[in-house]
This record gives structure tokens, sequence and C-alpha cells, in this order.
């Protein structure tokens, strides 16, 4: 098959690029900063907020047996009008260009945070509202493009569309870009392994999974063409305890609110670059039953949470870097250059 992945050199696009490459498909990486090595991929630059976009979109989306749009933006977390025109915007051109381009099934990498909060304590599936968390920029963000899907979708007689819901994704390569993006600038990894108390509220309870078991279960998607919604997650969810014990500190209960607050103050005043919605996000986002993606898809996940957990922050304390721009390595000294020569992270892109 020829498959074009929009954020090929990401987190979870690198896994993707991995798992794919054996099978012998013709694979396409779209990027914004492609990597100086290319390897077995195609690689395009493209940026998703230039209106150039959508004429290299449609040029290379000709031919594709199947479209897998990864990209996203994170940074800068003070620009929501900028995450907006990547992941909303983005979306919704890389619909437009399948669409006339006759790409004949699209996979859209939605999120855990596109669900609306959680009413308890059970597992919710593919049928739980996704309206989003409304005070986090990135749920209301990921909602919005479920509903551009909707719209896509429309009619019945377009491509087969495929909504993959995964809770946080990690691995150990994506440590120094997590830095980059939730740590001060003057911190250290190494300052990751000396924290000595774990300071959140005990109902913490956030699913998470690999970035090989989310690539495994897209490649799955592709070779069934399965559309629909998928819930992907380990069994266990990261909780307070959990990053506690991973991190060799003591949990100490601190209620949301007050966390929250301390995140806000510090992001207003432009000392990390965390945004307060991301707390909100972590204690209203539900538990998922991943039923249906187990049944019609054979998949089942190889990593459990804690082992999710172990490797990211094994991640953080080495800074762990992956070969493309997304995972360069982070020190503090190239964290120093960029805040003086490009401004605090906060402000620029980092996509």
């Amino acid at each position: 098959m020829r498959i074009v992945i929009t954020g090929a050199s990401g987190n979870l696009g690198t896994a993707l690029l991995r798992r794919l490459a054996p099978d012998g498909h013709e694979l396409v990486g779209l990027s914004r900063r492609p990597p100086e090595d290319p390897g077995d991929v195609q690689w395009q630059a493209v940026d998703l907020t230039d209106d150039s976009a959508t004429v290299v979109l449609r040029q290379v989306f000709e031919g594709a047996d199947a479209v897998v749009h990864l990209a996203w933006a994170f940074q800068p977390s003070h620009d929501l009008d900028y995450l907006e025109s990547v992941g909303v915007g983005g979306t919704e051109k890389v619909l437009r260009a399948a669409a006339v381009a006759g790409v004949p099934h699209v996979l859209h990498l939605s999120s855990i945070g596109a669900y609306s909060a959680k009413r308890g304590d059970e597992p919710v599936d593919e049928s739980w509202p996704t309206d989003g968390v409304p005070s986090s920029p990135y749920s209301r963000h990921k909602a919005a493009t479920e509903r551009l899907l909707d719209e896509f979708e429309h009619g019945g007689d377009g491509p087969t569309v495929t909504r993959l819901r995964p809770g946080i994704v990690g691995q150990r390569t994506a440590g120094s870009a997590l830095l980059r993006y939730a740590v001060p600038a003057l911190v250290p990894a190494k300052a990751i392994g000396l924290v000595p108390l774990v300071l959140l509220d005990r109902a913490l309870a956030v699913p998470v999974v690999h970035a090989d078991d989310v690539a495994d279960a897209i490649a799955r998607c592709l070779e069934r063409r399965a559309g629909g919604a998928f819930n992907v997650c380990a069994p266990t969810p990261v909780t307070t305890t959990l990053i506690a014990r991973a991190l060799s500190a003591r949990a100490v209960h601190v209620p949301a609110a007050a966390v929250r607050a301390t995140v806000a103050a510090s992001w207003h005043a432009r000392i990390q670059q965390l945004d307060p919605g991301w707390i909100d996000l972590a204690y209203a986002v539900p538990l998922m039953d991943c039923s249906r993606a187990e049944r019609e898809l054979d998949w089942q996940p190889r990593s459990d949470g804690p082992e999710v957990l172990r490797e990211l922050i094994d991640g953080l304390k080495d800074a762990a870097a992956g070969r493309t721009p997304v995972l360069r390595p982070r020190t503090v000294v190239n964290r120093l250059q960029d805040l003086l020569h490009r401004g605090p992270v906060g402000e620029r892109r980092e996509t």
C-alpha cells in the first residue's frame, strides 16, 4: 500500500514508521521539518498552517491507498490561535485534500482528550460523547476535529474513516520532547530522578498506552480497512501512587484545585509552559473500554500502564531523543540558547 502519514516525525509517527516499514509499504512522511536522514521514507515538507499546504496535500495524496493524520501542535501554549490552526485547521485541510484526491481510507488520530468528562469510574466505550473538556484547549480542539469528521462522513458514500482514540501516548525516545514541553528550561533532565515528593490529588487515574501499541493498532486498521472509532490504551491507568513509585518518591495528596492553581500561576508567569487545561483534563478523562479493538482488530497492548510510565520517566531522566527534529536532544544549554535567540518556548513554534 501507498500510505501517507502527516506528523510522521513525531512521537507516534516515528513508532508507526517502525511498525510499517518491514511490511514493504510505500511510505510518505509529511512534516514541517523532515529529518536529514530520510531512510526508506519519502519525505515532504508541509506546514499545515500555510495556504500552500492545500496544494501540497492534494499532490501527495494522489494515488494513496490510505492517509494517516497524526499531525498536531502542543506549543506555543500561549498562542491558542496557532494551536487551533494546526490541529483543527490542519485536519480540515487534510480531509478536503483526501476527498479531492479520492483517498479510499482516512485514519485520524483522535484522543482520549476528545471525550466529555467522566461521570464515574466505569470504563467507557466509543459511544461516550466527544464534546471534550471545555477548559482544556487541547481537548476542545480534539473535540472540534471529531465534528469535522462527522461532516466528512455525512452522506456515507465517501472513504472509510477511522478514528483512533488512544490514552496518553508514551515511549522512551519522547523524553527530550516532553522535557521541552513540560519542564522549565533551567531544570536539567537528571533532576527528574531527584524529586522527593509527588504533590497530586490521589484521585488521578489517566489511561496511557505505548507508542508501539498504538502503531500496531493503526497498522491493523489499515490492513483491514476498519472504519469507525477505536479506543486503545493499556489495562492499568497511571495514578498518583504509580507515579510516586516510579520516581522512588512519596505521594502527598494535594487537591486538584490547588494543583491547577499552581500550574496556572506558573504558566501565566511564563515560568513553565504546561497550560492549566492539562490538569483539568487529567482529572476529567474517563477510563476506556478497548473491547472493540480487541474484538475487531485482534489488538492487545504489549505494555501495561506502569511499564509505559517507567519507560517514559527513564526517557525523561536521560533526555532520550530520536533522529527527527521533533524528538531532538534537549539540554539546559540548548534550551538557554533557544530562550536567548527565539524567546520563551510558550511563545514560539515547536511542532
